[in-house]
């Protein structure tokens, strides 16, 4: 088998140390984004590793939001479905083809024409129905750094967002972690404080899309590091909560950023909140 890349290396250590965790964890904990933490266990998990890469919900409650979501027009389809069978998890042979659902296959919901609806809890701001009038577009909320930007996530928390501050470049910070940049890199550190003002509480992480933005219009992501000297963003936002963190970032060393983004989805939506960053 050929030995997994530093990242790689990294997942599978965090893994076994407890032996069993949660996919968005075991991200928390090394500063990645899950989808690329999941992807890259999947993989490893087809390579012959012996590791299982699953899923775990409430039955009910994934029931409940169906129905909602069906009473609300987001989709048509048949009643729920009865209960369940729940199948304990264990070892079993990798299969060299593509992952999906074990067992017969469920059928698609029909698409509603014309599909005009968002998924998210009713009355929420991610929650758009087809029969009401659509909010009008409007820019992204825009600021410098030091400003107070105001965003909702999709359960409906209503959120304080705040650009504290830019360290561009930070690589003394970065090597004083213990980590080494390539010739030709540098990095930055963004320091970022969100409050959560509503009654919802907000479970993601907090710089899950914060990106930068380059004068030829790409954008960064977070690095999957650390500083233990600039901690980074915990897993979610109380109710009444104001949590800080900081997001590293490795870029080529002529690269000019001139914003930092941040969205409660992977695009651009109209809860990005953008702020414009100054030579």
């Amino acid at each position: 088998m050929v030995p997994p890349d530093p990242v790689d290396a990294r997942l599978l250590a965090v893994l076994a140390e407890s032996g069993r965790a949660a996919v968005h964890e075991i991200a928390q904990r090394l500063g990645m984004d899950p989808r690329e933490a999941a992807m890259r266990l999947i993989t490893l998990s087809g390579s012959g590793l012996p590791l299982l890469v699953g899923v775990e919900c409430d039955p009910n409650g994934v029931r409940r939001a169906l129905a909602n979501a069906a009473a609300y027009g987001s989709y048509t389809g048949g009643p729920p479905s009865g209960p369940y069978a729940v199948h304990q998890s264990g070892p079993h042979p990798v299969q060299q083809q593509p992952y999906g659902p074990q067992g017969p296959v469920s059928q698609p919901f029909p698409a509603q024409q014309p599909p005009q609806a968002t998924w998210g809890p009713p009355q929420s701001a991610g929650w758009v129905r087809a029969d009401q009038p659509q909010p009008k577009p409007v820019v992204s909320r825009t600021g410098k750094i030091g400003s107070v930007l105001e965003a909702d996530s999709l359960e409906g928390a209503r959120l304080t967002i705040q650009l504290v501050e830019v360290v561009d470049p930070a690589d003394f910070l970065f090597t004083a972690a213990g980590y080494k940049l390539a010739e030709g890199e540098r990095s930055v550190v963004v320091h970022t404080e969100v409050t959560n003002t509503s009654q919802v509480p907000y479970t993601s992480l907090p710089d899950m899309y914060l990106v930068l933005v380059t004068k030829t219009g790409e954008t960064v992501t977070k690095a999957p590091v650390s500083l233990s000297s600039r901690p980074a963003h915990k897993l979610g936002v109380q109710p009444g909560e104001t949590t800080g963190g900081h997001s590293v970032f490795v870029l080529p060393d002529e690269t000019q950023v001139i914003q930092v983004r941040w969205s409660v989805r992977p695009e651009v939506d109209l809860n990005t909140l953008v702020w414009t960053v100054e030579d």
